[in-house]
């Protein structure tokens, strides 16, 4: 039966943001009469999934401002948090060679990162990254909101979509639903306004991939199949870039090792480099590593970056394959394909999506802030605010059970269609055995060693009965969030046991309601630490700009005239500088921020001469046609 998202009435009165917690950048929208936005920011929409803290545990920037501070203090700064989410030590150890912040081997549970003698888990990172979502819409509208839809890849498994939950009620939010985000992709683009037609979202970001086949038939919205992987993306590309650049400064430079703040250096120049060759066909790569007097500058074209993302998107057609295959469809069965993901604006995916559904595919939103519009779709439904939607959603891997010998017994397949129940029946082993330990599986494996275990749970009370004589009923639940709920029950005596499944990588009611009450106690701390953090940043920044400017001065780089150097009041310049220098050595944010907007107020005329001097110079000895 298909899902009725909308109750009316439901969740009124108060305002419900839907969310796209990201891999490289977050961002938080609403519906506004009828049309979805993003809620902007002082920098913009995009938040970058960046978090810095101190060494006892204070969030000092999220966003833009941790973003800078990665370049000074890495070893504080975390980032591509999302890739995370779920997992064990193993699944991303081969990840932490390139990481400048470390990760905590754990023999069971999430991985953790350590920062400043304290560990972390994803979870709570991402949290930080959800409040300051959740702060910008309050902001925004003026109100408290506490309501959310959070997107999630459609091939997350129950132990990731759980930490997002867990994210969010970290953040203070109430999450009212977890949706895929190629279905939220499709409600972005209006595919749900038409009446029938199957379409692909091709979802590739900078940490996850996805491939969902979506089937519309007089207003029911199906997803037919899905596909992908949690552990492929834009980050992979920019990785693999870095090994390039490290592997061409070494052999210029024989034994050169990067410190954490270098490492960064490098990523970033990679990701410039990627996002400046989806538009343009060359990029002068410049790192500067003064400390070690190394310099490293080349040209970089669009087709040895393509030449090194190749394996990278070649990763992406077996998924794709698969999917038209579980859905039984070919190339020419699917209408239109849509683009999703950051990763998609490289014209190499483009062609490959071409190549693999024999289309031009769809990209006429911006596809950084496709899922973010479609999440808030989604929300503005839930507070009965929007039409109803049938959505019809699926299951991205199998579910299932332990058997004897260690094998994977199925009672939920792949791809089908949620929510959903199922139900098993099975027997004892031994004779007299009184009690079955049913252990809780995800995966696509015969042997459940091979799949990632869930839970466990066990059903006593079974009367003691030869093996074969009694019968274990097994139920599975599937919830509109893809959360997944087990029960056992012996049928003879209706002995029950049951288990909402926490999987085995998630954090516990304890630890999440400590981390909430800490939230709350250490709130107005935290504030004024991250304030004082955010102005000593910018101050920073703006004391290098100056003094760079002022450096060219002196050298004769810079040309002003004469007759302007004299209407500028540089004793005046020097003297605002060396006051922000020296509250930058306190710790008053006020005195800070007032000294920053003297200095700025003080270099506005000097700014505006040397940008007329570089036009001059630029536009000099040329016709005007060639400037018109």
């Amino acid at each position: 039966m298909p899902l009725q998202i909308t109750l009316p009435g439901q969740n009124a009165g108060g305002k419900v943001v839907g969310i796209d917690l990201g891999t490289t950048n977050s961002l938080v929208a609403y519906v506004e009469f009828g049309e979805a936005k993003v809620i902007p920011g002082r920098d913009g929409g995009l938040v970058p999934s960046v978090v810095t803290l101190d060494d006892y545990g204070n969030v000092t920037a999220v966003g833009v401002a941790a973003k800078r501070r990665a370049l000074v203090d890495a070893g504080h700064t975390v980032y591509s948090v999302k890739r995370l989410m779920g997992k064990s030590y193993s699944d991303v150890q081969k990840e932490s060679g390139m990481l400048s912040y470390k990760l905590v081997p754990r023999e069971e549970g999430l991985v953790r990162i350590t920062i400043g003698g304290k560990e972390y888990t994803p979870i709570e990172l991402s949290g930080f990254v959800l409040a300051e979502l959740k702060e910008r819409a309050e902001k925004y509208f003026d109100e408290p909101v506490s309501k959310a839809v959070i997107t999630v890849p459609a091939y997350f498994n129950d132990a990731q979509r759980q930490a997002t939950k867990d994210a969010g009620r970290l953040a203070g939010l109430d999450v009212l639903r977890i949706i895929n985000e190629p279905t939220a992709a499709a409600l972005a683009y209006g595919l749900d306004r038409k009446k029938n037609g199957t379409f692909a979202v091709f979802d590739l970001g900078g940490g996850t991939f996805d491939i969902s086949i979506l089937k519309l038939t007089d207003g029911v919205f199906e997803v037919l199949s899905t596909n992908g992987d949690t552990y492929l993306g834009g980050d992979d590309i920019d990785r693999r870039l870095m090994e390039l650049f490290l592997s061409q400064i070494t052999r210029i430079e024989p034994g050169f090792t990067p410190s954490p703040e270098e490492l960064q250096q490098i990523r970033l120049e990679a990701e410039r480099a990627k996002i400046a060759l989806s538009s343009a066909h060359s990029f002068t790569v410049d790192l500067n590593f003064t400390q070690k007097n190394i310099v490293y500058k080349r040209n970089l074209t669009r087709g040895e970056v393509e030449m090194v993302a190749r394996p990278v998107l070649e990763r992406t057609k077996k998924p794709c394959l698969e999917a038209m295959k579980d859905a039984g469809l070919t190339p020419k069965d699917i209408e239109e394909v849509v683009l999703v993901g950051g990763a998609t604006r490289m014209p190499a995916v483009k062609e490959l999506v071409h190549e693999l559904f024999h289309k031009k595919p769809h990209d006429s939103l911006n596809p950084d802030e496709t899922v973010a519009l479609g999440a808030a779709i989604q929300a503005n439904v839930l507070s009965g605010g929007g039409q109803d939607i049938l959505l019809l959603d699926v299951t991205p891997l199998s579910l299932g059970i332990e058997t004897i010998g260690g094998m994977m017994s199925t009672i939920i397949p792949r791809n089908t269609t949620i929510p959903t129940k199922a139900q098993e029946n099975y027997t004892t082993f031994a004779d007299n055995q009184t009690g079955v330990i049913v252990n809780v599986f995800q995966g696509e494996r015969d042997l459940v060693k091979d799949n990632r275990h869930l839970a466990s749970f066990t059903l006593k009370g079974i009367p003691p009965l030869p093996a074969g004589a009694a019968k274990v009923e097994v139920n599975f639940l599937i919830d509109a969030d893809g959360i997944l709920h087990v029960s056992a029950k012996e049928v003879y005596t209706g002995i029950e046991s049951q288990i909402e499944v926490k999987p085995s990588y998630g954090l516990s009611d304890e630890e999440i309601e400590r981390m909430l009450r800490e939230s709350i106690q250490f709130a107005k701390q935290d504030i004024a630490v991250r304030k004082l953090t955010e102005s000593k940043t910018e101050g920073e920044r703006v004391v290098a700009a100056t003094e760079k400017v002022l450096g060219q001065i002196r050298r004769g780089d810079v040309k002003i005239a004469p007759e302007k150097m004299q209407t500028l009041n540089i004793n005046q310049m020097i003297d605002a500088l060396y006051a922000l220098k020296k509250s930058l050595a306190g710790e008053d944010a006020k005195e800070i921020g007032d000294n920053l907007s003297a200095l700025e107020h003080a270099t506005e005329p000097l700014a505006h001469e040397i940008m007329n001097a570089s036009v001059s110079e630029a536009l000099s000895g040329k016709a005007v046609e060639e400037v018109s």
